[in-house]
């Protein structure tokens, strides 16, 4: 059996254990959901064609992982002005594997697979020299640079920054006056960057060095 559904603004045509990439749906890996706009049904010769959904009928799928496409890059120039504008874009997606076509109004018969909760390690006491230590911030602790150390940087800029992909000041330090003006404007920046020297500062950073 084979069934053709429409999710995202597109039409794919899936059967069971048919592994899929769609546009960004809700849930977590291993959950089950249900897509419901079944534009038609196939088994062997028999073809059902819905008007313009078929009635009763979804397909269940498992959610496999949740990722983002190839980044793609936009390029923007009009003539004579010199205006040049070049950003990227990586899409958010939803993989999912074909679990059953459900035809008749029936419900899918695989629930959700949610992992199970890991139990939490015993705290332990702090002692004497981790109390010396300074509190280490969010973006050290999940393996990136503290990007608040630049000038006029605060957590709302460092998280512009994280979301356009700048976790380091190695990065920041390789800008080129291109990128400059490409995250300047993708950001809102408003010159920010070069007003505030943060390239000059990021190298600095980038070698240990503080200010």
């Amino acid at each position: 059996m084979y069934a053709v559904v429409k999710t995202g603004g597109k039409q794919y045509r899936v059967a069971k254990d048919d592994i899929l990439k769609v546009e960004k749906l809700d849930g977590e890996a291993g959950d089950v959901i249900t897509l419901g706009d079944v534009l038609m049904v196939g088994e062997g010769a028999d073809i059902t064609l819905g008007e313009p959904l078929v009635s009763g009928a979804s397909v269940a799928a498992e959610i496999i992982e949740q990722s983002r496409a190839r980044k793609i890059i936009v390029f923007k120039k009009r003539r004579r002005k010199n205006y040049r504008r070049k950003a990227g874009h990586r899409q958010y997606q939803t993989i999912l594997k074909v679990t059953d076509i459900l035809t008749d109004g029936a419900k899918p018969k695989q629930t959700a697979k949610k992992p199970a909760k890991k139990k939490a390690a015993p705290k332990k006491e702090a002692s004497q020299e981790d109390a010396k230590k300074p509190e280490q911030s969010k973006a050290e602790a999940a393996g990136q640079d503290d990007l608040k150390k630049l000038s006029g940087v605060g957590p709302v800029l460092e998280e512009k920054l994280v979301a356009a992909d700048v976790t380091s000041f190695a990065q920041i330090a390789a800008w080129t006056e291109k990128d400059i003006e490409e995250f300047d404007e993708k950001l809102s920046f408003k010159g920010r960057i070069e007003r505030e020297g943060w390239v000059e500062q990021a190298k600095k950073f980038a070698k240990g060095e503080e200010e």
